[in-house]
């Protein structure tokens, strides 16, 4: 054999779909090319090179979603469209062994287009145990742009990502006289895929599929202008897709807006994580403060949209964890839990033990908390935790790390938390001093970037613990050091969870007002693009009072596994940080069989937020997905096995969000064409990526 790179056409046609392909062959292999009208395969082999299409060996690129051939029937079935056959019917079909990701270039200004959409140009390469391998082109599939009408399941349309009150009424922008409309989103954000084995939808032609898809909030009112950052009650929708058994292909077919009175409505709702019994697990970041809630215009505004008064809504209902169970007739129930800690929540990850969560503080100063659940699958009661960090914190990914030790802050019921939060005032819980008291029962903690003193209450400790978090957390010695601890994800396997950290600022640099250096975390300079921590999951451990923590999966040693880099200066396109490389990190997903990190972006350093796809074992950063000039990659989420196919969900918000600083190079040339994209900037999408291949079920058999 012939060592050699092959380079397909760039726009090779298959069934009048464009694909592009640039396939790398490890040495000795060779690549058969077959084509007939409705077909296109591509297939690689180091033990064979024929003219002749091999049935066992094909590939058909049809446009349908991702799925990884990890079973035997992987290559026995691709063919079931494209005819053909072959001698060799009688052998078991190959394994999965790995995949790879052949990466895509950043968009440029050579093709304003591509800056202006959702561009995947990416390759997922699939090797078997035969040497085979194959390659899937990649590419993007929404279920809606925003503001769109689109099915009810009931014969009517509903408005996508529309706003609606506590009654369910319309929320109605009245910015533009003559021009009054509902409120809808252009934040899609936390996305969660699942199905049901007793779903009761009907009319479907295939399989139901159901999707969670949250709104974490809407840019601006119609009149361009008016900022509504915080000012709407966050939707959240269950999505009923029907999955085409013989391609996989995902087709909306009802959106349900989920009735969110029963948690007292949501606020700014943004990841979110499936967790290992199926519901949604939402999020609620960045919470109200109490202390200073007669002076916060937003959450009046807020209070006002929800209940029609802008002193009703209660700040300490808000800031917490809820969870959404889909019904098998496609709507879904909601309820939030007031036990897992009132913080900036990103989001949590639980822990297969059913059990045990991570959770993301998106916020300055803030900590790694875990909540341990007392009974499996259910998180309406359980014990809170806070890390204290030892010595040892390095942005080098060669250092050894820093061990964690858990303060308990306490344990709660859901139930007695939310009585609490329905009868207290922020003063009846601690005493809050700006200014040094001069009084030794406060304690000095660094909250929001600001230094405070605190005081709590005599009895007022468990309040304390789950209603004022933050404050709490760092007045008991919790390392609240971090700037905006984003997504966590779990690598089952090598049993290591990871955190991104979209900026490494302010409280986390050495020598700054916010930094405190008790905390065992400090970097000598800010590091704008940020990065991804790794912990080490352990069992037996025990928190600071030497008491045993009920769990198998404590977070015991963080190192850092990858970094940004901030550039000295703009490139030629505007980028303040190497485009390279992950840049301010938001979203992370694993895939146990892609081996596999996610990462999506939300920078204010790239001129487009790319997808990122880290293969753990052979440590390859691969640029998958980049989004609209000016939108933030959200809703990333990977789901290994439906009905024998994998999926990549991603969706994107606020495009063409510009920022004078970043954007100024681009901002005139792309305006006017995500503009045209995305009804005039207010749309935005939900959707997943797709490959293109038919259908392969994951079980081995032999043909």
């Amino acid at each position: 054999m012939v060592d050699r790179e092959v380079h397909f056409p760039p726009r090779f046609n298959a069934v009048d779909m464009q694909a592009s392909y640039i396939a790398r062959l490890v040495p000795g292999s060779a690549c058969d090319l077959a084509r007939k009208p409705g077909c296109a395969v591509f297939f690689c082999s180091s033990r064979q090179m024929s003219d002749t299409l091999n049935r066992r060996h094909a590939l058909k690129f049809m446009g349908a979603p991702l799925m990884l051939p990890l079973g035997g029937t992987a290559i026995a079935s691709l063919l079931t469209g494209c005819g053909g056959g072959s001698d060799d019917d009688s052998k078991p079909a190959p394994d999965y062994v790995s995949a790879s990701f052949v990466a895509m270039a950043a968009p440029s200004l050579a093709a304003p287009a591509d800056m202006a959409k959702t561009l995947v140009n990416s390759t997922l390469m699939v090797k078997f145990s035969d040497d085979s391998t194959q390659g899937y082109s990649l590419s993007y599939a929404p279920f809606f742009t925003t503001g769109e009408l689109v099915t009810d399941g009931k014969g009517g349309k509903i408005l996508a990502g529309g706003y609606v009150d506590f009654a369910g009424k319309p929320i109605v922008d009245t910015s533009v006289a003559g021009k009054e409309r509902q409120f809808f989103s252009d934040s899609p954000d936390g996305t969660t895929l699942r199905k049901l084995d007793n779903a009761t939808v009907t009319g479907l032609k295939g399989n139901a599929v159901f999707a969670v898809v949250q709104f974490e909030y809407t840019t601006r009112a119609q009149d361009d202008k008016t900022d509504m950052y915080g000012k709407l009650p966050s939707p959240i929708a269950v999505l009923t897709l029907d999955q085409d058994p013989a391609t996989g292909k995902l087709t909306l077919a009802k959106y349900h807006n989920v009735d969110t009175s029963p948690a007292m409505g949501l606020w700014i709702t943004c990841g979110a994580s499936l967790s290992p019994w199926g519901s949604h697990l939402s999020s609620e970041e960045y919470e109200p403060d109490a202390f200073t809630i007669a002076s916060n215009t937003m959450f009046k505004d807020y209070s006002r949209n929800l209940f029609g008064d802008e002193t009703k809504a209660n700040p300490y209902h808000y800031g917490h964890l809820p969870e959404v169970t889909v019904n098998p007739d496609g709507t879904g129930t909601i309820k939030k839990h007031y036990c897992m800690g009132r913080i900036s929540h990103e989001l949590i990850q639980v822990m297969p033990d059913n059990r045990t969560a991570i959770m993301g503080d998106d916020a300055t100063n803030g900590g790694f908390f875990m909540f341990v659940a007392n009974t499996e699958k259910d998180l309406s009661a359980g014990t809170l935790y806070v890390a204290k960090f030892g010595p040892g914190f390095s942005l080098d990914p060669a250092a050894a790390g820093a061990p964690l030790t858990w303060i308990k802050l306490g344990s709660a019921t859901s139930a007695e938390i939310k009585a609490l939060a329905d009868t207290l005032k922020p003063t009846d819980i601690m005493d809050v001093a700006s200014t040094d008291p001069s009084d030794a029962t406060f304690t000095k903690i660094w909250l929001s970037g600001k230094v405070q003193w605190v005081r709590v209450k005599a009895g007022m400790d468990k309040a304390a613990a789950f209603l004022e978090t933050h404050r709490y957390a760092a007045l008991k010695g919790g390392s609240m050091a971090f700037t905006k601890m984003e997504g966590t994800t779990v690598n089952v396997k090598d049993k290591v969870a990871y955190s991104a950290l979209q900026n490494m600022q302010s409280s986390m640099v050495k020598g700054n007002a916010a930094y405190n250096a008790d905390y065992n975390i400090g970097i000598d300079k800010a590091l704008n693009a940020g990065g991804v921590l790794a912990h080490t999951l352990s069992t037996g451990q025990k928190d600071t009072t030497g008491t045993a923590i009920n769990s198998d999966w404590v977070p015991s040693l963080t190192k850092t596994l990858l970094v940004g880099e901030d550039l000295a200066t703009a490139d030629a396109l505007g980028n303040l940080a190497n485009p390279d490389k992950i840049g301010a990190p938001d979203n992370l997903k694993f895939s146990e069989k892609l081996r596999t990190l996610f990462i999506g972006e939300d920078s204010s350093y790239h001129v487009n937020n790319f997808v990122w796809a880290y293969n753990i074992d052979t440590k390859v950063l691969s640029r998958i997905v980049s989004m609209p000039a000016g939108a933030e990659a959200t809703g990333l989420g990977v789901t290994d096995d439906i009905n024998g196919w994998t999926y990549i969900t991603a969706n994107f918000q606020h495009p063409g969000d510009w920022v004078a600083s970043l954007h100024g190079k681009v901002q005139a040339t792309l305006d006017p064409l995500v503009r045209a994209n995305y009804n005039n900037r207010f749309g935005a999408q939900v959707g997943y990526l797709t490959g293109a291949i038919t259908s392969v079920k994951l079980a081995k058999t032999v043909v």
